[in-house]
């Protein structure tokens, strides 16, 4: 534990040559208030990742070993409350090691928009379980999770993860709902997974189609 407690000081001292001021400052004018935020962008925080694994990799030669370290790396990085920590844990853990509680306590303890988009991105799609939790978030009462939810199901789509006929019936319904919402963050993830969807084939673009019109929408 004391290996991983040096690691993060580390890598929060790391943080500070990826200091941008300016993208910080627009992240907090568009409403991503953050403890703390270094402005690193993406590119940044991904080439760490893999740097990261990279390193973990060479010095520890066993797969099953490189993986427990990921997980436990990326456990104590989602503990910090610094916009980076947490997106560098997605980028980290080992999809095939976290378990589903945790991932709904990471769920839990996500604090923007933003970092539900990531998290979606860079771990939560490629979950054994991607689309039940998915689902389930669907159903939530509050918007982040459903953002995430669609965001899981619009890589799925994209994928071509054809959902069964209940999952299909569930998806629409929902969709519907949230294309409703006040929340414009949550309609555009409706809709982009709504979109993704109809790109599976053309019974499923019909199916869309004709399920948003009911509400008054359409799309190219």
């Amino acid at each position: 534990m004391d290996d991983i407690q040096q690691q993060i000081k580390e890598i929060k001292r790391s943080f500070r040559q990826m200091m941008d001021g300016a993208t910080a400052q627009s992240m907090r004018q568009k409403g991503l208030d953050y403890r703390i935020n270094w402005g690193a962008t993406l590119p940044r925080l991904q080439q760490m990742a893999q740097e990261l694994k990279t390193s973990m990799s060479d010095n520890e030669g066993d797969e099953s070993s490189t993986s427990h370290k990921r997980y436990d790396l990326a456990l104590a990085l989602w503990k910090e409350d610094v916009r980076e920590c947490k997106i560098l844990a997605t980028m980290l853990m080992p999809p095939d090691e976290i378990l589903p509680e945790v991932v709904d306590i990471w769920m839990e303890q996500t604090p923007t928009v933003e970092i539900a988009e990531q998290a979606a991105f860079n771990l939560y799609q490629y979950l054994p379980y991607a689309a039940d939790k998915a689902f389930l978030w669907l159903a939530a009462a509050h918007d982040l999770p459903q953002i995430c939810g669609y965001h899981i199901l619009s890589r799925l789509f994209a994928q071509h993860r054809e959902p069964n006929e209940r999952g299909i019936n569930e998806f629409i319904d929902q969709a519907l709902t949230a294309l409703q919402s006040p929340n414009p963050i949550l309609r555009k993830a409706a809709m982009q997974a709504i979109v993704h969807f109809s790109e599976m084939g053309v019974l499923y673009q019909r199916m869309a189609r004709s399920a948003i019109r009911t509400i008054g929408l359409d799309f190219i």
